[in-house]
């Protein structure tokens, strides 16, 4: 490696700038692509078939188009492990995280291809729910993701709901980024389930021209009957007669009791809440919006009968399953500082080559890597191996280096 010009030395500064990229972005970047990927897959153990636990909250999914073609009527999902162990030739549709959900892989859908992790399952799982996204098919168009004919950018958002994906522009196309809003239920899901029109002042953007005309804040709605009460109650008390007699205990306690009896009857959050008109697309929800929901006994029979009791369980939502996967990642591995403070005892030539190597290396795997996206092939263990064989093979030593590259 040539040493700058002048001074016969490099600055920390000429070095990062020399190599496009500082040690600390390096790992910080990797760390970020761990992280990403940790939160997609959750708790996903790699190893196991997660069919012996059953129906989980939330679980990353795959479709095997190869058992189950998008033609067929067979609709099927598997667990991260069996897409590894058990369709890893196969094309395969990424699902990212479904709800309550039980593995197929090697049940009556897969006739000519059993599970190698498990053996041991019923023929179907009834209580699995699949959508035209096990086709390899997702949105109002009904068009695959990655769609090659689609040249138009467009983000895909999942509705909490249904569990589809949409673009942007099919769900009334004003989206906005996503530090603004935490959840999204599209059209279809917001008339199927007419109370959703009850909290249409909790959305981010939707509506939010709607809130100068009517305050729909469930908390402030709250407020303001509790202040009405007790207003009531101080007129109440200043009207009553000054002679009134002591009360006993036995009447105290029966007080007591009703005010329980009360609270347990308290009136449904709906009919304090103004119902707004649905939007033309989809409706972007706040943080914490499900904490809102009304809890009272006719509306938890309400989203019982319609099939979304699941709203009402803050471990239900993507958000957590993503935060929990993180947190797992964090707990296994060492945080950047520690493999900084390594990295800072090596000579400054080994560090600016590193960068180097890192920045080759990066490019390489995207490459390689891009045709098993194109084809919707799985990355086996085979695959890392032989990329690193041929670029091993391929190395050569840089001019004018006097460390070593080389890549293990």
């Amino acid at each position: 490696m040539a040493e700058g010009e002048g001074s016969g030395t490099v600055t920390p500064g000429e070095e990062e700038e020399e190599s496009g990229i500082s040690m600390v972005e390096v790992l910080e970047e990797e760390q970020e692509r761990e992280l990403d990927a940790a939160a997609v897959l959750g708790a996903s153990d790699d190893t196991s078939c997660t069919y012996d636990q059953g129906h989980m909250k939330r679980q990353a999914l795959y479709a095997c188009m190869t058992c189950c073609p998008a033609d067929s009527e067979l609709l099927a999902g598997v667990c991260l492990a069996c897409s590894y162990h058990c369709h890893e030739d196969h094309e395969l549709v990424e699902l990212y995280t479904k709800r309550h959900f039980r593995c197929d892989c090697g049940n009556s859908k897969f006739s000519q291809n059993s599970c190698k992790l498990l053996k041991d399952k019923l023929p179907e799982n009834p209580e699995n729910c699949y959508n035209h996204n096990f086709r390899g098919s997702y949105c109002t168009c009904k068009r695959p993701y990655p769609d090659p004919e689609d040249t138009v950018e467009d983000e895909m958002i999942q509705c909490c709901v249904c569990e589809d994906w949409y673009h942007g522009r099919h769900q009334g196309g004003k989206t906005p980024s996503d530090s603004e809003f935490a959840e999204m239920i599209c059209s279809q899901c917001l008339t199927k389930h007419d109370f959703l029109a009850h909290y249409l002042g909790l959305t981010v953007s939707v509506v939010k021209r709607e809130e100068s005309k009517a305050s729909v804040d469930v908390e402030t709605g709250a407020d303001k009957s509790t202040k009405k009460d007790t207003s009531a109650s101080v007129k109440s008390e200043e009207n009553e007669p000054k002679g009134k007699k002591e009360v006993t205990k036995e009447e105290e306690k029966a007080d007591d009791n009703a005010n329980v009896k009360k609270c347990e009857s308290a009136e449904c959050k709906l009919k304090t809440l103004v119902k707004q008109e649905f939007p033309e697309g989809a409706a972007f929800f706040s943080m914490n919006w499900r904490k809102q929901l009304c809890t009272c006994d006719e509306c938890k029979a309400k989203y019982e009968a319609e099939g979304v009791s699941f709203l009402l369980d803050e471990e239900d939502t993507v958000s957590f399953y993503e935060e929990s996967g993180k947190n797992r990642h964090r707990s296994h591995s060492a945080p950047v500082q520690r493999e900084l403070e390594a990295l800072s005892s090596l000579d400054r030539v080994v560090r600016t080559e590193m960068v180097h190597e890192y920045n080759t290396l990066s490019s390489s795997l995207r490459e390689y890597l891009r045709k098993f996206a194109e084809n919707k092939k799985v990355v086996r263990d085979e695959d890392i191996r032989e990329f690193f064989s041929q670029l091993t093979a391929n190395k050569k030593q840089r001019p004018g280096s006097s460390v070593q590259l080389f890549c293990k």
